[in-house]
Protein backbone atom coordinates (compact mmCIF):
# COMPACT_ATOMS: atom_id res chain seq x y z
CA UNK A 1 0.00 0.00 0.00
CA UNK A 2 1.16 3.66 -0.95
CA UNK A 3 1.18 6.19 1.65
CA UNK A 4 -2.38 7.42 -0.07
CA UNK A 5 -4.13 4.85 0.23
CA UNK A 6 -2.89 4.37 3.53
CA UNK A 7 -4.38 7.37 4.86
CA UNK A 8 -7.42 6.91 3.15
CA UNK A 9 -7.99 3.33 5.12
CA UNK A 10 -6.84 5.26 8.39
CA UNK A 11 -9.70 7.82 7.45
CA UNK A 12 -12.18 4.72 7.12
CA UNK A 13 -11.09 2.46 10.08
CA UNK A 14 -11.43 5.20 12.27
CA UNK A 15 -14.20 7.03 11.07
CA UNK A 16 -16.32 5.62 8.08
CA UNK A 17 -19.33 6.68 11.04
CA UNK A 18 -18.60 10.05 11.01
CA UNK A 19 -19.47 12.83 9.15
CA UNK A 20 -16.86 14.64 6.70
CA UNK A 21 -15.99 16.67 9.07
CA UNK A 22 -14.79 14.20 11.59
CA UNK A 23 -13.28 12.19 8.73
CA UNK A 24 -11.35 15.61 7.83
CA UNK A 25 -10.42 15.23 11.45
CA UNK A 26 -9.04 12.30 11.41
CA UNK A 27 -7.32 12.96 8.47
CA UNK A 28 -5.72 16.50 10.17
CA UNK A 29 -4.31 14.73 13.35
CA UNK A 30 -2.56 12.69 10.67
CA UNK A 31 -1.12 15.60 8.98
CA UNK A 32 -0.35 17.44 12.12
CA UNK A 33 1.34 14.59 13.94
CA UNK A 34 4.24 14.41 10.31
CA UNK A 35 4.39 18.54 10.13
CA UNK A 36 5.03 18.40 14.18
CA UNK A 37 7.65 15.95 13.57
CA UNK A 38 9.47 18.13 10.88
CA UNK A 39 9.66 20.74 13.88
CA UNK A 40 10.47 18.38 16.79
CA UNK A 41 11.17 15.20 16.38
CA UNK A 42 8.36 12.82 17.70
CA UNK A 43 8.81 8.90 18.32
CA UNK A 44 5.13 8.24 16.45
CA UNK A 45 6.99 8.93 12.39
CA UNK A 46 8.15 11.22 9.94
CA UNK A 47 5.70 9.76 7.01
CA UNK A 48 2.05 9.40 6.43
CA UNK A 49 2.67 5.63 6.69
CA UNK A 50 4.78 5.78 9.80
CA UNK A 51 2.01 7.71 11.57
CA UNK A 52 -0.52 5.56 10.92
CA UNK A 53 1.19 2.02 10.87
CA UNK A 54 2.70 3.22 14.64
CA UNK A 55 1.94 0.45 16.71
CA UNK A 56 -0.98 1.04 19.40
CA UNK A 57 -1.70 4.86 18.07
CA UNK A 58 -4.91 3.91 15.27
CA UNK A 59 -6.59 1.35 16.53
CA UNK A 60 -8.05 0.00 13.29
CA UNK A 61 -3.91 -1.04 12.01
CA UNK A 62 -3.96 -3.20 15.65
CA UNK A 63 -4.10 -6.78 13.94
CA UNK A 64 -6.41 -7.43 16.93
CA UNK A 65 -9.04 -5.16 15.54
CA UNK A 66 -12.48 -5.51 13.87
CA UNK A 67 -11.16 -2.99 11.46
CA UNK A 68 -7.82 -4.93 10.21
CA UNK A 69 -9.41 -7.04 8.59
CA UNK A 70 -11.61 -4.80 6.57
CA UNK A 71 -8.21 -2.55 5.72
CA UNK A 72 -7.30 -5.67 4.21
CA UNK A 73 -10.03 -5.69 2.06
CA UNK A 74 -10.52 -3.61 -1.54
CA UNK A 75 -12.59 -0.57 -0.71
CA UNK A 76 -12.60 1.03 -3.51
CA UNK A 77 -15.83 0.52 -4.86
CA UNK A 78 -16.94 1.38 -1.24
CA UNK A 79 -18.98 5.31 -1.43
CA UNK A 80 -17.78 5.78 2.04
CA UNK A 81 -14.03 5.15 1.51
CA UNK A 82 -14.45 7.01 -2.12
CA UNK A 83 -14.84 9.88 0.48
CA UNK A 84 -12.00 8.83 2.03
CA UNK A 85 -10.08 8.96 -0.98
CA UNK A 86 -11.07 12.34 -1.94
CA UNK A 87 -10.27 14.01 1.47
CA UNK A 88 -7.03 12.35 1.35
CA UNK A 89 -6.53 14.02 -2.16
CA UNK A 90 -7.36 17.65 -0.41
CA UNK A 91 -5.03 17.08 2.30
CA UNK A 92 -2.38 16.19 0.29
CA UNK A 93 -2.76 18.97 -1.87
CA UNK A 94 -3.08 21.63 0.98
CA UNK A 95 -6.96 22.18 0.47
CA UNK A 96 -7.59 20.79 3.71
CA UNK A 97 -8.09 23.25 6.96
CA UNK A 98 -7.33 21.66 9.95
CA UNK A 99 -10.52 21.66 11.94
CA UNK A 100 -8.75 20.42 14.87
CA UNK A 101 -6.65 23.56 15.41
CA UNK A 102 -3.51 21.36 15.35
CA UNK A 103 -4.53 18.74 17.30
CA UNK A 104 -2.55 15.57 17.47
CA UNK A 105 -4.30 12.87 19.56
CA UNK A 106 -7.92 11.93 19.83
CA UNK A 107 -10.33 9.92 21.21
CA UNK A 108 -13.80 9.29 20.97
CA UNK A 109 -16.94 10.38 23.92
CA UNK A 110 -17.18 6.31 24.93
CA UNK A 111 -13.03 6.00 25.65
CA UNK A 112 -11.37 7.44 28.27
CA UNK A 113 -7.33 7.54 28.08
CA UNK A 114 -5.08 8.10 30.83
CA UNK A 115 -3.19 10.24 28.58
CA UNK A 116 -6.32 12.98 28.35
CA UNK A 117 -7.23 13.21 31.86
CA UNK A 118 -6.47 16.45 32.84
CA UNK A 119 -6.14 18.01 29.18
CA UNK A 120 -8.77 20.37 27.59
CA UNK A 121 -9.77 19.15 24.51
CA UNK A 122 -9.19 22.01 21.81
CA UNK A 123 -12.02 20.58 19.17
CA UNK A 124 -15.13 18.52 19.63
CA UNK A 125 -15.71 16.99 16.39
CA UNK A 126 -18.84 14.18 15.70
CA UNK A 127 -18.11 11.53 18.62
CA UNK A 128 -14.71 12.32 19.10
CA UNK A 129 -12.85 14.84 21.21
CA UNK A 130 -8.95 16.22 19.55
CA UNK A 131 -6.00 17.16 21.66
CA UNK A 132 -3.05 19.17 21.41
CA UNK A 133 0.27 19.41 23.18
CA UNK A 134 0.35 16.04 24.66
Amino acid sequence: MNETEILAKTIYGEARGESVSGQEAIANVILNRVKMNLIHPMWWGRSISEVCLKPKQFSCWNKDDPNYKILQSDLSQNPIYQICERIVKRALAGCLKDNTHGATHYHSFNCHPLWARHLVPCAEIGHHLFYKGV
